[in-house]
């Protein structure tokens, strides 16, 4: 069985690599193969590993097929590209708890009927409702998961940023089952129909909702509200993006949810309330451990409390896996079977993966896994037996906590580049208090009414704060975190093989060796080109600009991309985590070519989350930007300097231009050209018509370039003829976001690229873009590289 379940998660992340999806044909085919197999198995194999390979490959192969078919049947529901932008008129049920911020509120919305004539609307959309957009203004209905509402919507196929290392939002769309995204448009149509529409998932999450109102009421204004929220009902998403950092860095973000452990806890504790009751039952003259034995009912009160708590949790995969152990260890119990740790732990990986077969593609899935089986492997005799006594427990979660940190180093640094140093000790202190003083503070505070209830939740978030505080000071030390980049496919085997031989039993020969083999992982360097050559990295940040610009020593960010929404921007969501992968932990300078907030919108995340030696721009001296910068340089043309034998030269805004405040803040957009000797690109902000005359008359004989970003993403207001047949770039780089409201590029401007002969390239199509300049240019797209069966192109 084991076998079979470990066959069939690999079958299931095969296919969730493949870029397209197999035939019905070899689909077909798989499943036969598997049923044969497995009948050989039953009856023809004897040989114990023959027979273990042989069941593994049947996994394997129905894995593969099962993952392939649950694939087509949620891709199948599509909108149709025509009814793309178009005003749609639904009638559904909102189906979520909704997340509400400053301009509105976002929610699930399941459409029951499209009142549209020949428009087939997807069952499942994910919907905006802002207060204002596009310059109009509008009430935002108030939404509550159940309630059946009648809406004008617009809605465009699923579509999110495709970033080495960055989160696959079309992939997590399509694990909800969410075939398409849009917003409700103005207007006097969108009227509720109905308060609330019964059924199960409704009242869970009505039940979800009335919770978060709770305490987001007793906790007004409070900084760790959405970590209270957390805890209770799983609701990440009114965390702060600052507060993430700080968990993070100390290896802590595992807890700030409503985790296994939690889950296990509570119950723990109602097994064992009901064990207590149900044997004292006597007292009352019920005799009810003669009906049923006492063990059997608390096995199924934690078995229902732990289904309960997992549905406030919002079904996350960590709550997914300690739920179905559970469920697991109380069928065996029922049954009067002893249900071996192994089993119990292949049977959950199982279930989540049958009914989750996207679960593979997230972190959270194999460092969950992950922790159980390391804590698995050393706990049988691997970490020793503890004393004695309260001072044993706390060795025997010393030595515990300590196999998981060494035990999950490999898979971290492959997932995020990173491991926290301080995690054993800032784990020390926060899982007891978060797990057995704020989460019972919490859920108790949540489910008591009136002032009693209000205090305890006040009390629970001033242990939070507390806890908070000491987490700032161990994530602020130096070296609290250690940076390394994601290793290759032989180095982090070698390094899982070191780590497993160092959690080997006391008397292992040469123990010590598994940290020699960690060595070649954690003392990776990021590649960098070669001499003489630079690389380009064009972000996919949406409608905004971003690129790293490396040459053989040296790194420069050139804009940090838009800030999507409150607590999130490019600099949290898709530099950051690139950096990381690459093991990237310093910057020599940042360029932010102007005020815009598609420009600006990361420079703060990324100021805070690297070391970068200087900033340039041409940002008047009070912005919050030049503010945090260690040191700040005004943009001038003129200025230059080479790294490694890589010229950059500053060719706008003059220096003169700083004192016209009827400029705007495109007109003064920092120019900077880039040359190896060979081949140059040309980095023009969103200079605009005038800003491109001046430049053919003051440095007409610098502006030719193999390779130009497009002046303002493309606009109406940019590329003209002159200055395109000056540049004469054979590549030309679009940085814009899909269906922008834009309109970007301009349909006529995307045309004279092509018409001079130019490679148009947009980010909104092949995702990031990188871009080697050596005697000639080579480039490559993510979505190409990385190509995917979910990505519509």
């Amino acid at each position: 069985m084991r076998s079979f379940i470990l066959g069939f998660v690999t079958g299931v992340s095969c296919l969730q690599t493949a870029a397209t999806l197999p035939s019905t044909k070899l689909m077909a085919a798989c499943t036969a193969a598997a049923a044969l197999l497995l009948l050989a198995s039953a009856q023809a194999i004897r040989h114990p590993a023959a027979r273990i390979a042989t069941i593994a490959t049947a996994g394997l192969l129905a894995g593969f097929t099962w993952a392939a078919l649950l694939a087509q049947t949620t891709l199948a529901p599509s909108l149709a590209p025509r009814d793309e932008g178009r005003d749609l008129h639904v009638v559904g049920i909102v189906e979520t708890l909704p997340y509400r911020f400053d301009q509105g509120v976002r929610f699930d919305f399941r459409v029951e009927r499209s009142l549209d004539a020949g428009v087939r609307v997807p069952p499942h959309v994910a919907l905006s409702w802002y207060a204002g957009r596009h310059g109009a203004r509008q009430a935002v209905g108030d939404v509550q998961p159940g309630q059946r509402w009648r809406l004008t919507v617009r809605l465009q196929r699923p579509h999110g940023n495709a970033n080495p290392g960055g989160f696959d939002y079309e992939a997590w769309l399509l694990e909800q089952g969410v075939r398409a995204t849009g917003y409700v448009r103005a207007g006097d149509d969108n009227t509720q129909l109905k308060a609330f529409v019964a059924s199960p998932g409704m009242l869970v999450e009505r039940v979800r909702a009335a919770l978060r109102a709770r305490i987001q009421d007793a906790l007004a204004g409070r900084t760790y509200a959405g970590v209270i929220v957390a805890l209770v009902i799983g609701d990440q998403r009114g965390i702060d993006q600052a507060d993430w950092q700080v968990f993070n860095r100390t290896g802590i973000g595992h807890l700030i949810s409503i985790s296994g452990l939690h889950i296990t806890m509570i119950a723990g504790l109602a097994a064992w309330a009901v064990s207590a009751l149900w044997r004292r039952s006597f007292f009352t003259g019920a005799r009810l451990p003669l009906l049923l034995p006492a063990q059997k009912a608390a096995a199924l009160a934690g078995a229902i409390v732990a289904l309960l708590y997992v549905l406030l949790a919002g079904f996350g995969v960590p709550a997914q896996r300690t739920l179905y152990m559970l469920s697991v260890v109380a069928l065996a119990l029922w049954m009067g079977r002893l249900a071996a740790v192994s089993h119990v732990l292949c049977t959950a990986l199982g279930v989540v993966v049958l009914l989750d077969p996207w679960a593979v593609l997230w972190p959270g899935f194999w460092l969950s896994f992950g922790a159980v089986a390391v804590i698995l492997f050393a706990g049988h005799g691997r970490i020793g037996p503890p004393p004695a006594g309260p001072r044993g427990a706390l060795v025997l979660a010393g030595r515990t906590q300590w196999a998981v940190t060494a035990g999950l180093v490999p898979l971290t640094l492959l997932l995020f580049g990173q491991v926290s140093v301080v995690s054993p000790l800032a784990n020390a202190v926060a899982i007891p208090v978060v797990s057995f003083v704020v989460t019972p503070l919490a859920l108790a505070g949540s489910l008591t009414p009136g002032p009693p209830g209000d205090w305890l939740l006040l009390l629970a978030h001033w242990v939070v704060e507390m806890l908070a505080w000491l987490l700032r000071l161990m994530a602020g030390w130096p070296g609290a975190v250690w940076r390394a980049p994601a290793p290759q496919g032989w180095v982090f085997v070698l390094g899982l093989g070191g780590t497993l031989w160092m959690l080997m039993p006391r008397g292992w020969p040469h123990r010590w060796a598994g940290a020699v083999a960690l060595l070649p992982m954690l003392m990776q360097v990021p590649d960098h080109p070669q001499a003489g050559t630079f690389r380009v990295t064009a972000f996919d940040v949406g409608q905004g600009m971003a690129l790293l610009v490396e040459t053989e020593g040296h790194r420069l960010i050139y804009d940090t991309g838009p800030a999507y929404a409150p607590g999130s921007d490019a600099g949290g969501r898709v530099i950051l985590p690139y950096l990381r992968m690459r093991g990237i932990a310093a910057l020599d300078g940042i360029v932010v070519s102007h005020g815009d907030t598609d420009h600006t919108g990361g420079a703060l995340a990324l100021l805070e989350g690297v070391d970068a030696g200087w900033l340039a721009s041409s940002l008047p001296a009070d912005h919050p930007v030049v503010r945090v910068a260690r040191h700040h340089v005004r943009c001038a043309a003129g200025q230059h300097w080479a790294w490694d034998g890589i010229a950059f030269d500053m060719l706008h805004p003059t220096s003169a231009s700083y004192a016209d405040a009827a400029l705007k803040t495109n007109a003064r957009s920092c120019t900077l050209r880039i040359s190896n000797g060979h081949r140059t690109l040309l980095l023009a902000g969103d200079i605009e018509a005038a800003q491109e005359a001046a430049l053919l008359g003051r440095a007409r004989d610098r502006l030719r370039a193999d390779v130009l970003l497009a002046p303002h993403h493309g606009s109406g207001t940019s590329s003209t003829l002159a200055f395109l047949q000056a540049v004469r770039p054979e590549v030309a780089i679009f940085q814009v976001g899909y269906r922008n409201r834009y309109h970007h590029p301009k349909p006529e401007v995307y045309a004279r690229y092509g018409t001079l002969g130019a490679e148009r390239l947009r980010t909104d199509d092949a995702g990031a873009l990188v871009v080697d300049f050596g005697t000639s240019v080579v480039w490559r797209g993510y979505r190409d590289e990385h190509a995917r069966y979910w990505y519509a192109r």
